[in-house]
């Protein structure tokens, strides 16, 4: 078997250990992270000002406790004082939000999540209304109206996954190919949403965007 995407494959139960799997499962994690900590810095970079960030997290995702701590060891060197807010599922969603606008943070860090990545719209537009500058780890959330991200791109981890499918056709056996990762990351910005929060995106961060959206 052949999981296109996941998470931490080892922290989910679903292989013992990422380089030789050792089931009948193989893959592609998206979990790489160090992201989490240039997601931060990146962050940091467009919004001088921010002091205070809200971190989105869901504490019942193991991934996600290993972002987090990734993104305090950001916090530290930038002199940035977190103010992690849990959503573990849907029905949070509001209450969350209600958290993140009352916490006095300046920019807001939104880790992966399937409820995250389902109300990525949501989430756009809330912060677009509390004027709230925010990163978020897929293109997705930018094509939905976020202002910046950095994330793998989809290409290349299908591509991965094909090469996965084929070698495993031509007779690999899955247990002894090691779980992929991403190689190559994308930076998006998203102009209009800068603009909608009156915020004026340095030229430096707008030069090494994979994408920009006027």
């Amino acid at each position: 078997m052949v999981v296109a995407t996941t998470d931490d494959p080892v922290a989910n139960g679903l292989v013992a250990n990422a380089r030789r799997p050792g089931g009948n499962l193989t893959g592609l994690s998206l979990f790489v992270p160090e992201l989490a900590r240039r997601r931060l810095e990146l962050l940091k970079h467009a919004v001088p000002r921010a002091t205070r960030v809200a971190v989105l997290w869901n504490p019942s995702n193991p991934t996600a406790a290993l972002e987090l701590e990734e993104t305090q060891v950001a916090a530290r060197t930038l002199g940035v004082e977190l103010a992690p807010v849990e959503l573990r599922e849907d029905a949070e969603f509001r209450a969350a939000l209600d958290r993140v606008k009352g916490g006095n943070a300046g920019a807001l860090v939104v880790l992966a999540d399937t409820v995250t990545v389902a109300r990525r719209r949501d989430l756009a537009k809330f912060a677009a209304k509390s004027r709230l500058p925010a990163v978020y780890p897929l293109g997705e959330f930018v094509d939905a109206g976020g202002l910046l991200a950095y994330g793998p791109t989809w290409t290349e981890a299908f591509h991965s996954v094909a090469i996965l499918v084929d070698r495993i056709l031509r007779g690999a056996r899955p247990a002894e190919l090691a779980v992929e990762r991403p190689t190559r990351f994308e930076l998006l910005v998203n102009l209009r949403a800068a603009k909608t929060l009156g915020l004026a995106i340095p030229s430096s961060l707008l030069t090494r965007a994979d994408r920009v959206i006027q």
